[in-house]
């Protein structure tokens, strides 16, 4: 959740990595910090955002050629000035960045303490650097191998850059379980704990893989190796990302950028593997496992967050067509249950970061079960992208507003290719039901830009709603899943109550909050079970509910019932969701905006999930 970015070579380091932490705000943090290294180290930071940072800088000394910075998310510690990173050694010598958690740093630090250390911060990470310095004193031994040693003993999870003033020359990186990704520029280096600070400057990146320790010189090559000492050799890759991708390009919050994105995001992510004309769906990045995944007895989705809600609708989706049963788990409590795995079921994760820890830990559960994993993801290079069977990535580009909206759609029009793909291997559709199925979802891009149309109505029934208490959201069927997504947005950047739930559902407890206080909104789309959510919204009027429908073009039944509709264009029941969470990702997003909320980093929340 927290970021990293680092630099070594000749330019000053400073403007770097301010503009660094800039571009990592999105991850979500509460406070800040830069060592910079000229002569001596120093280091500065406080609680609070980078601008206060940059506040607190203000006439101080920034020279220097190589330095760290950091932003934190409280884990371990309240967020405050000696909590923050970068922290210190004992002797002051050495600083350190940390991302992730250290599971035993209690028993480290009473081992520590038992042998005079004392300590400022409440954080593991202040225990991380003394154990190092304490090894690099005690075995004498060099910098980088005080570091593999301490690694040894430690049990969790840790993306790290350290320099040293008597090592001034060098910086030094580890990681395990939280990503971290090293730019190569022109005689110079870069590190950060995703692409966005460094894209700028380099295309060249190695993406460090699990136990890895890499040595960055000022002058020569980056090298790598492992905690057991074994050499590596670098991989190269080249970023795909493109610098206006983490620019606002005019709009004033990334959130809406991104949900006026999704015609092209869905469009690319349908690119070179749909053509409805030759009747042909193709995911080349599962097809060395694809007879697995069509003889699947079973699969089983693991995502957290609007992920999992994306796995739900995948669900659907999944047992319509492809016609094999689905189970749709949170990857946070997967591996605690002891579920039932065997070598027959295929697994598919999804994360928009790639890097969400819990799912993380249920691919290497699954993996240790003889499962087939598959991936679906958007950043190339991500962790998960590198530990799954196969996959395929969403090309939906970056994604900076802390609560998802192209992404989710992506996940979404990635599941149904790969149920089409599967359910026509399978035989389970007819070839006339495949071919128009392919042909509507062909088309979905230019009707979610129809829906994007309903902008400003939308902006004027938030008005109404801006200082409601609760929310209640209704769905049946497939628009269940857009229902707890739609609760879900609200929640996440305006700080309204709001629950999503199975609309006959409704008279099993949640029928007791309705009043005129309780707006009600209902995906009341005319396919399937389009009379009993008609019968639903009459049950909220009778009890004096407000009602906001999302309806499908054309409705006049519940548009004579509710007090305010908003249409989406015709489409296939499985599709529906990719039209219907539009309107509510805007409704959430005005709604916040007109209470004045930071849409693009809410409190307490953070991008990406890295740790448990």
């Amino acid at each position: 959740m927290c970021g990293i970015v680092a630099y070594i070579g000749q330019k000053q380091a400073f403007p770097i990595l301010i503009k660094g932490l800039y571009r990592l705000e999105y991850r979500g943090y509460d406070s800040a910090g830069i060592a910079l290294l000229n002569n001596n180290l120093k280091v500065y930071k406080t609680k609070g955002k980078v601008s206060d940072l940059e506040n607190h800088i203000i006439n101080q000394n920034i020279n220097g050629n190589i330095g760290i910075a950091h932003t934190r998310w409280a884990t371990h510690g309240e967020p405050n000035d000696l909590n923050a990173h970068p922290h210190l050694s004992p002797s002051g010598n050495i600083a350190m960045i940390h991302n992730g958690i250290i599971e035993n740093y209690s028993a480290l630090k009473e081992e520590l303490i038992n042998r005079g250390y004392e300590f400022r911060s409440e954080t593991d990470t202040e225990v991380l650097i003394h154990l190092i310095e304490d090894i690099q004193i005690n075995e004498k031994v060099p910098l980088d191998e005080a570091l593999r040693i301490a690694l040894t003993q430690v049990v969790g999870a840790y993306a790290l850059v350290l320099i040293a003033n008597d090592d001034p020359d060098k910086l030094i990186l580890a990681k395990k379980g939280s990503p971290l990704v090293v730019g190569i520029g022109d005689g110079e280096f870069f590190a950060a704990s995703d692409a966005s600070p460094i894209v700028e400057y380099t295309r060249d990146v190695v993406y460090l893989e699990d136990e890895e320790i890499a040595i960055i010189p000022r002058h020569g090559d980056l090298k790598l190796s492992n905690i057991k000492n074994e050499i590596k050799t670098p991989y190269l890759q080249k970023l795909e990302m493109q610098l206006n991708e983490i620019e606002k390009s005019g709009y004033p919050h990334f959130m809406l950028k991104e949900i006026f994105e999704q015609p092209r995001s869905i469009k690319d992510s349908m690119r070179g593997r749909l053509n409805a004309r030759q009747g042909i769906v193709n995911l080349g990045g599962i097809v060395e496992y694809e007879q697995k995944i069509v003889n699947a007895k079973r699969i089983i989705i693991v995502a957290c967050g609007t992920s999992w809600h994306a796995g739900l609708v995948g669900e659907y989706i999944f047992e319509e067509l492809a016609r094999v049963p689905v189970e749709v788990e949170y990857a946070s409590e997967f591996r605690y249950r002891n579920p039932i795995i065997n070598e027959n079921d295929v697994v598919i994760a999804i994360s928009q970061s790639g890097e969400t820890a819990d799912t993380l830990a249920a691919i290497e559960l699954a993996k240790s079960k003889g499962a087939t994993i598959i991936g679906i993801c958007n950043v190339v290079g991500s962790s998960i992208a590198r530990v799954t069977h196969a996959g395929s990535y969403t090309h939906a580009g970056p994604e900076i507003g802390v609560a998802s909206t192209k992404a989710f759609t992506a996940q979404v029009t990635l599941l149904a290719l790969m149920a089409l793909h599967i359910a026509n291997h399978k035989g389970s559709l007819s070839k006339r039901e495949f071919r128009r199925l392919t042909f509507e979802l062909e088309a979905i891009p230019k009707k979610v830009e129809q829906t994007l149309n309903s902008n400003k109505l939308i902006k004027e029934i938030s008005e109404k709603f801006k200082d409601a208490r609760n929310f209640l959201y209704l769905g049946r069927g497939i628009n269940f899943p857009v229902a707890l997504e739609g609760a879900l947005k609200l929640k996440e950047i305006s700080y309204i109550h709001a629950e999503g739930y199975p609309a006959a559902e409704m008279k099993h407890g949640p029928i007791a909050l309705i009043d005129e206080e309780m707006p009600v909104v209902v995906i009341a789309t005319n396919k399937g079970t389009y009379e009993k959510v008609v019968s639903n919204i009459q049950e909220v009027k009778a009890r004096k509910g407000v009602i906001i429908a999302i309806v499908t073009e054309g409705d006049k039944e519940v548009q004579q019932i509710a007090d305010y509709t908003i249409e989406i264009p015709e489409t296939d029941t499985i599709y529906v969701p990719l039209l219907a969470t539009i309107p509510l990702q805007l409704l959430s997003y005005h709604i916040a905006t007109l209470r004045g909320c930071n849409v693009d980093q809410p409190r307490n929340l953070a991008k990406s999930v890295t740790v448990e």
